[in-house]
C-alpha cells in the first residue's frame, strides 16, 4: 500500500473544537509570499512569516505543521492569481495559450516560484482551480481523461521551462532578445568555417518579411507544442 502524502490540504482549516482561529490560511500566506516577493524563498522562515502577521514563531505552528506547508500555502495563493474565461469551443490551443500567458506573467511577478519543486505536493484549492479550467480548455479534443491530466503537466512544465529560462537570463542581467541576437551572430560566424553545414542550413532557412512582424517567440513554441499534444 503506498504512503499518504502527507499535506496541509489532507486536514481541516480549523479543527471542530477549540477558539476560532486569529489568523487564516490566505492571511499566512499573503504576508509569506510577500517577504518571498521582497527577499527570496529562503528568507522565509516560519520565525519570518510569524513576525509578518503579528504572532510568535510557536503560535504558527498552530496553523502550519512545517515550513515545507508553509511553502504550498504560497504556492496555492499565487495559483489564485489566475482569471478564467469562458473556453471557446473548438480552440483548445488558443484556450491554452491564454493561460500560459498569465502563467508566464505569475512566474515573472513571484521568481521564488522557480525554486519550489514542480512535484512532491498536492494541490490546493487554487491549484484544483486550474486543473479544472484547464481541462475544460481541452474538453472536446478527443483526448482520454488520463491524456488530459498528462497534457496538462506537460503543457504547465513547458511554461515554467520557458520563465525560467527568461527569468534567468534577467537575473544574469541579460536583456533575452539582445541574447538571442548575440547568439544568432555566434552561430552565423560557426557556421562560416564550412564545418557545419545542418547548422548553416538551418540559419540559411529564415523566412521572408520584416522580424518585426513574427509571430512572438514564446506564443510560437507553445502553439507548436500544445499542436503536437493535441490530436489532429
Amino acid at each position: 500500500m503506498m504512503a499518504k502524502l502527507a499535506s496541509i490540504w489532507t486536514r481541516p482549516q480549523r479543527a471542530a473544537r477549540g477558539p476560532a482561529p486569529e489568523h487564516s490560511r490566505a492571511e499566512i500566506a499573503a504576508a509569506a509570499v510577500a517577504l518571498a516577493d521582497s527577499s527570496g524563498l529562503a528568507a522565509v522562515t516560519m520565525r519570518s512569516a510569524a513576525a509578518a502577521i503579528g504572532t510568535a514563531p510557536a503560535s504558527l505552528y498552530r496553523y502550519v505543521a512545517s515550513r515545507d506547508e508553509l511553502v504550498e500555502l504560497m504556492a496555492d495563493q499565487v495559483y489564485g492569481e489566475y482569471r478564467y474565461a469562458e473556453p471557446e469551443p473548438g480552440r483548445p490551443v488558443a484556450n491554452l495559450l491564454r493561460l500560459a500567458h498569465q502563467g508566464r506573467t505569475i512566474y515573472h511577478r513571484h521568481p521564488w516560484l522557480l525554486d519550489v519543486p514542480a512535484t512532491g505536493s498536492l494541490p490546493g484549492p487554487n491549484a484544483m482551480a486550474f486543473i479544472e479550467h484547464t481541462l475544460a480548455a481541452l474538453a472536446g479534443t478527443g483526448l482520454s481523461g488520463p491524456e488530459r491530466l498528462e497534457t496538462i503537466g506537460l503543457f504547465s512544465g513547458a511554461v515554467r521551462l520557458f520563465a525560467e529560462t527568461e527569468i534567468s537570463q534577467l537575473r544574469a542581467g541579460r536583456d533575452t532578445a539582445q541574447w538571442q541576437g548575440s547568439l544568432a551572430g555566434y552561430l552565423l560566424q560557426i557556421a562560416a568555417d564550412g564545418q557545419h553545414p545542418q547548422l548553416a542550413a538551418a540559419l540559411a532557412d529564415q523566412p521572408a518579411g520584416d522580424p518585426a512582424d513574427a509571430e512572438p517567440l514564446f506564443d510560437r513554441a507553445l502553439t507548436r507544442i500544445l499542436t503536437g499534444l493535441l490530436p489532429r
